[in-house]
């Protein structure tokens, strides 16, 4: 059979599937194995790089299998075996609670003593969240804090980390690292905007934070776009509780209106700057320091504020492959089933448990932080394969399906594959990272059959060849008869 291969992809890759699926059957004999290999290599990707695997999850046949049992990094593709096991190990309907206590009395609309915020690792405690937050204990009747702010950050592992260690950019937000009380993803939001006679660039922060001080020394150009967000070039320096963002590059008027993020504070002071910005915005007032702590044994619970449930929250993690959300439910799957403080270790030891008690042994599992942002995570297509037909006939399905891109349509697929007939027909998770990319996920093909899918290439050479050889799998599955 041939591939009807999507015109986009036609490519030196694309001669690469149009030889794999030249006289493909429907299992995969050895013959077609070994030719699979060799086509494989001659775009340049040696056989060890790529795993490929398909599988009818109805009935369990193994439809094609190509270097499917060796260890790959997968990327991203790791949150589905996060997703799948915070569902059914915490439940859809899991909800993450931030608590405020308060210390001393409150005297009318005062509190003379303390206002302690305590977390538990809600993933998505963002700007407006935390301002509902605070808005319900402006409701109860608090204005003005006589005493500091504490913020209890006990729920998880307290690690000292490096945010530049993955690839020496500490700014970037995809480098967060999670935290007990994470709040809006501890970055800020950073609007470039041009004026009309091309002679400025304007710059706006958000939100804006007293102990984070921008610079803009950015140079107008009339030239092509490009890679703008290289050529803005910020440079960073912190002091621990503060820090000065000068951006000193350039922009072209022809850009228009862009925005970025940037992380470039430690959680505390983060927290803490935050929070004097929401809570003046409210009409409150304190005067005293932001610390670290826990409450007192006279403290009393004020208010207690509930994230989305875990059924709403996957959706971010898995469409917009979102790393600190997936590192947050990574750890909190740990503290939940090994007890507070979460840590890696303990997470990993608890979903290793749990997918031994599906009768699921992945030996060459190896965990990092769940959420694919490591050079050392692997597992084989295979085992990610078998692990997404296992959760096809879990009672979580709908809900981990429903998290994933949508070909052609929606997060990180929704510009791949527009014009090809699998568009709009898969849910698929992408994963890529430099010499890593990879999708695994489900594939409603033309016959109305559902067949898992996937593909990890490995190889410092995996980026077109590879995207392609992704795509042309996913529209082989789609067409085959």
């Amino acid at each position: 059979m041939k591939l009807a291969f999507p015109p986009a992809a036609l490519k030196p890759a694309g001669l690469l599937l149009l030889a794999l699926t030249a006289a493909m059957p429907m299992s995969v004999a050895a013959e077609d194995a070994s030719q699979i290999q060799e086509v494989i290599s001659t775009a340049g990707l040696p056989s060890s790089s790529v795993g490929i695997f398909v599988q009818d999850p109805g009935s369990g046949r193994v439809v094609l299998a190509a270097g499917a049992d060796q260890p790959l990094n997968p990327a991203s593709a790791m949150k589905l075996l996060t997703t799948y096991a915070g569902l059914e190990m915490l439940g859809p309907a899991y909800t993450w609670k931030t608590e405020v206590w308060t210390e001393g009395t409150q005297n009318g609309d005062v509190l003379v003593g303390n206002l302690v915020l305590k977390g538990s690792g809600d993933p998505k405690l963002t700007l407006e969240n935390l301002w509902l937050m605070l808005r319900a204990v402006r409701n109860r009747g608090l204005r003005e804090i006589r005493g500091d702010v504490i913020l209890d950050r006990g729920a998880f592992e307290l690690v000292d980390t490096d945010p530049g260690a993955f690839d020496g950019d500490a700014t970037r937000a995809y480098n967060v690292a999670p935290d007990a009380l994470l709040t809006n993803f501890k970055a800020l939001r950073i609007q470039l905007l041009p004026d009309p006679g091309g002679q400025s660039v304007k710059l706006f922060v958000d939100p804006p934070l007293r102990n984070v001080q921008v610079e803009n020394r950015l140079r107008v150009t009339n030239g092509a776009c490009g890679d703008w967000r290289t050529l803005v070039a910020p440079q960073l320096q912190d002091d621990g509780t503060g820090a000065r963002v000068s951006f000193s590059g350039s922009f072209s008027v022809n850009c228009g209106e862009r925005s970025f993020y940037l992380s470039v504070l430690r959680h505390a002071p983060y927290t803490g700057a935050l929070l004097r910005q929401l809570w003046g915005e409210l009409g409150g007032t304190f005067a005293g320091n932001v610390k670290e702590g826990t409450p007192g044994p006279g403290a009393q619970l004020l208010f207690t504020w509930e994230s989305p449930p875990l059924s709403e929250l996957v959706r971010d993690i898995n469409k917009f492959s979102n790393n600190v959300m997936a590192r947050q439910l990574y750890l909190t799957i740990g503290a939940e089933t090994l007890g507070t403080p979460g840590t890696p270790e303990k997470a990993s030891r608890a979903i290793r448990a749990w997918l031994d008690r599906k009768g699921l042994a992945f030996p060459e599992l190896v965990l990092e932080n769940g959420a694919g942002l490591s050079r050392i995570e692997r597992i084989s297509a295979r085992h990610l394969g078998t692990l997404l037909t296992s959760a096809y006939h879990s009672q979580v399905m709908p809900e981990l399906m429903a998290s994933l891109p949508r070909v052609a349509v929606d997060g990180t697929m929704r510009k791949r594959l527009k014009n090809a007939g699998v568009a709009g027909q898969a849910h698929v998770k992408t994963g890529s990272l430099d010499g890593v990319k990879s999708i695994a996920g489900y594939v409603l093909d033309a016959q109305r059959r559902r067949m898992v899918v996937v593909c990890i290439v490995n190889d410092p050479a995996a980026s077109g060849a590879a995207a392609a050889l992704e795509d042309g799998v996913l529209n082989w599955v789609y067409q085959r008869p």
